[in-house]
């Protein structure tokens, strides 16, 4: 099998997507993740649940606060081929909040946008080491390339280690104008992705793993308008379901003081350990990784590969004068852990993970994030998030 043949037909050839089994059903509508609105299908539990270890929520238990800027485009994300020079360049970037959930599925599409456009190319560098660029690395060395990761920070430093670290394929992915042209291809993405991080169930260190969670509010869900800055595209695929339907909990069915509960369940990236595994996975394939800051598109010329993906990220703004890009502040802090706490809470302003590196808050809902440079950690957002957490734990009901 030639090269071009082998990246064309990654879905099916690739060593650990496993893509027979299709959990969930095949035809039954999407489902919805916490803050994606009303879900489908709601019915009453059925049981009641076990009881919750609280969460031993205080500011003195942080051990970091992490900001970032996701990298947000109207037009979604730039998945395309560029010449530069005698070099093709394959962008891969812009994902706004979906980065890490659809890294799988947009890497290999841009694997296939370099087999069309560079098919006798034996060598690529990618740049940039978060999880675009380590994806965009391995598929590129399982489909038989040799490959360089050129980039001035690696994981841990790198800003999406701040992500929250849930599976949320569609979160500021592009605008709801733009959402109808990307149908398809966010389908792909999708998929491929999802079946990519079921077969990391189960692995030691537990870089994927499934969580369920509670969703609280003191009013009827749906009864007031969620706040937003602008209106992002919504996706579902007709043929698969990625999170099982969210259950109304009766009111004897939850510990919560809360008056309406749903419960649900999703996949949780534990991302420091699933980071350390893609960069051991892509140095055990016999990868190179080189730290190089590049300032300007045109010191890219200066590398020995004619094959390049770009997968900076918000840095594209600046090394592609790239002005489409939309920075949104996005901030979490991250708690000590506790191996017991086994789920997770979306109410009042706040969301909070049970990441086994680390339990994760993050305040959401505060305006001003949209279109904010300030990456400037802020103590007072991660400690009010903390306080309301605090106030959910003292209204659980014995």
């Amino acid at each position: 099998m030639n090269r071009r043949t082998l990246l064309q037909g990654m879905g099916s050839s690739l060593a650990f997507a496993s893509t027979s089994a299709i959990p969930w059903g095949t035809l039954q509508a999407a489902g919805t993740t916490p803050d994606q609105g009303e879900p489908r299908g709601n019915r009453q539990a059925i049981r009641k649940d076990a009881p919750l270890v609280p969460v031993d929520a205080h500011v003195d238990r942080i051990t970091e606060i992490y900001t970032c800027l996701r990298p947000f485009r109207l037009a979604g994300p730039r998945i395309e081929t560029q010449a530069l020079g005698n070099k093709i360049v394959v962008h891969n970037y812009g994902h706004g909040g979906s980065g890490w959930s659809l890294s799988w599925g947009s890497s290999r599409l841009a694997l296939q946008l370099l087999s069309k456009s560079a098919p006798a190319q034996k060598r690529l560098a990618v740049i940039g080491c978060g999880p675009m660029g380590l994806t965009s690395a391995i598929l590129a060395q399982r489909a038989g390339l040799s490959v360089t990761i050129y980039a001035k920070e690696l994981p841990p430093q790198i800003a999406s280690m701040g992500a929250t670290g849930h599976w949320s394929p569609d979160s500021q992915f592009c605008s709801t104008e733009s959402g109808a042209g990307w149908t398809d291809r966010w389908i792909e993405m999708a998929d491929f992705s999802y079946r990519m991080y079921q077969s990391l169930l189960g692995l030691p260190g537990d870089p994927v793993e499934w969580y369920y969670g509670y969703k609280l509010s003191s009013v009827p869900f749906g009864s007031v308008a969620a706040h937003k800055t602008t209106e992002f595209a919504k996706f579902n695929n007709p043929n698969r379901r990625y999170q099982p339907i969210q259950l109304d909990l009766a009111a004897d069915a939850h510990p919560f003081s809360y008056p309406y509960a749903r419960r649900w369940q999703n996949m949780l990236f534990n991302i420091n350990t699933y980071a350390r595994l893609l960069l051991s996975d892509f140095l055990a394939g016999g990868g190179t990784i080189k730290v190089q800051n590049f300032e300007n598109a045109q010191q890219l010329l200066g590398l020995p590969e004619q094959a390049i993906i770009n997968a900076t990220g918000y840095g594209a703004k600046a090394l592609f004068n790239d002005m489409d890009i939309i920075p949104i502040r996005g901030q979490t802090a991250r708690l000590v852990q506790q191996p017991d706490v086994n789920y997770a809470i979306r109410a009042d302003d706040f969301f909070f993970l049970p990441r086994r590196d680390g339990l994760v808050i993050q305040y959401i809902d505060r305006a001003g994030s949209y279109n904010n440079t300030d990456d400037t950690p802020d103590p007072k957002e991660s400690a009010d998030a903390i306080q309301q957490l605090a106030n959910v734990m003292n209204g659980i009901q014995s």
